[in-house]
């Protein structure tokens, strides 16, 4: 009997290439869905799509830069409606926990006509060491609106070891999961940590939202990207999203790794080292 094929895209990824790798412990047969790989996949060019799907089971679905943004859904609409066309059973989305935005992409892989399941994941832990919030931290000075805003930040690890899970097992097929951490931290929080655990004196400074998009601004930063920014910033970091859910537990039988966890691991990496 021929092994079932799972298509990771964005498999080189913070989740993606984590999935990957649990995929490929378990034995799985997995194709990487990145614009590097062949056969290619990219989101902007509809026309990788088909070569990408071909002889596959199922997808875990992730989107850049993320599904809120303009043309999202109409990707999303179209991508599941030819993967059903090219045979694939199970979708699997990431999405954004509290963005009515990206719900709207769910709806679509919801009413695909494959079996699917969602998981909606809180602010990645990896944001402070793959993403924008690193270089000011390697340079010791991070200016940031919201500064009290409570965040149950989500390890990739754990967002990853849910999706191999739910993947792999049937009984997850119709779910939705809402993925957090175990503890709530202001981004003042998180500074404070980061620094502790580096030996480094990071400062913090509270801004508004508007200088602080005037600093991305200054710093070259797109306007699409900054669009971005200040979506996340205002409809997303709101107090009902700071809830947590014991779903990495539900799904994974254990808890989920604590934000001192991985400043801990991430610290001995170097990456927060200074310029």
């Amino acid at each position: 009997m021929e092994k079932k094929k799972i298509l990771v895209i964005g498999g080189n990824g913070k989740t993606g290439r984590k999935v990957v790798e649990g995929l490929t412990e378990l034995g799985r047969s997995v194709r990487i869905g990145s614009r590097n790989e062949n056969p290619s996949f990219d989101w902007e060019n509809p026309k990788t799509w088909k070569d990408a799907l071909e002889g596959i089971d199922s997808v875990y679905i992730t989107f850049q830069p993320d599904l809120a943004v303009p043309g999202a859904r109409k990707a999303i609409e179209e991508f599941t409606s030819l993967a059903v066309k090219s045979r694939v059973k199970k979708l699997v989305l990431l999405s954004g926990k509290g963005e009515k935005e990206a719900e709207l992409c769910e709806d679509v892989v919801k009413k695909s006509g494959a079996d699917w399941t969602i998981i909606r994941a809180s602010w990645f832990n990896q944001n402070f060491s793959e993403s924008f919030f690193l270089d000011p931290i390697k340079a010791g000075q991070v200016a940031l609106p919201k500064a009290e805003t409570r965040i149950p930040f989500v390890d990739t690890d754990d967002i990853a070891d849910v999706a191999v899970e739910v993947l792999t097992n049937e009984k997850h097929n119709g779910k939705t999961y809402e993925l957090t951490g175990p503890r709530q931290l202001t981004f003042k929080k998180v500074i404070e940590e980061i620094s502790e655990s580096t030996g480094r004196n990071i400062k913090f400074d509270s801004i508004t939202m508007n200088e602080y998009k005037r600093l991305l601004s200054e710093n070259n930063v797109p306007d699409d990207y900054i669009w971005l920014i200040d979506y996340l910033f205002t409809k997303v970091l709101v107090e009902e999203n700071s809830v947590i859910t014991n779903d990495i537990e539900k799904v994974l039988g254990r808890e989920a790794k604590d934000f001192s966890e991985y400043v801990k691991e991430t610290a001995e990496t170097g990456v927060w080292d200074s310029f």
